[in-house]
């Protein structure tokens, strides 16, 4: 399976939204250099007030710009960076990933998935309702969340708008993603 980067995001204060930049660094064990949620244990705010010592399982935020249409479609206007993701991608089914696939992306960078990005109340916030269309139900009625997948750096490297993206699914049963 196989994608491209359309985007790449990041953001040195805590903002709901991340700037657009010309490439981002992705450095191993850590996440995006600069970014706040950048390091080995957990960043984000609720995680930290749980437990700051556990491991930073959401180094990477990674969102498939197929999603801002299917949105758009229902009048909301969303474009790369607005969601907080990193790596906008097209092309490439990121939810239905399993865990541990490794994301090649560029010439070195290597990304490892860890789960869905579980969306909270901010994306509120930021357009009223749209929520509702990251997070529904499908026909059985289970959760499904759809605002991008998170990730792990397992090797660093500059990423930059055009760069490929190659998924490696792991040896195994097939583990579907769950929230990180």
């Amino acid at each position: 399976m196989t994608g491209t980067v359309t985007a790449v995001s990041s953001n040195g204060v805590y903002s709901f939204t991340k700037p657009n930049r010309d490439s981002i660094v992705l450095l191993a064990g850590l996440g995006v250099e600069g970014d706040v949620h950048a390091g080995v244990t957990v960043k984000h705010r609720s995680r930290v007030a749980r437990d700051p010592t556990r491991p930073n399982l959401r180094q990477v935020h990674l969102i498939h710009e197929e999603l801002f249409a299917e949105v758009g479609g229902e009048g909301f206007e969303v474009a790369p960076g607005d969601l907080g993701e990193n790596i906008t991608t097209r092309g490439i089914d990121l939810l239905g990933l399993p865990v541990g696939t490794l994301l090649r992306i560029g010439d070195d960078a290597v990304l490892e998935v860890t789960g869905l990005r579980n969306p909270c109340l901010q994306i509120d916030n930021f357009q009223d309702g749209l929520l509702k269309q990251v997070v529904g139900r499908d026909e059985a009625g289970n959760l499904v969340r759809k605002a991008g997948i998170m990730s792990i750096v397992k090797e660093g490297g500059a990423v930059r708008p055009g760069d490929a993206i190659r998924a490696e699914p792991p040896s195994g049963p097939h583990r579907p993603l769950d929230r990180v």
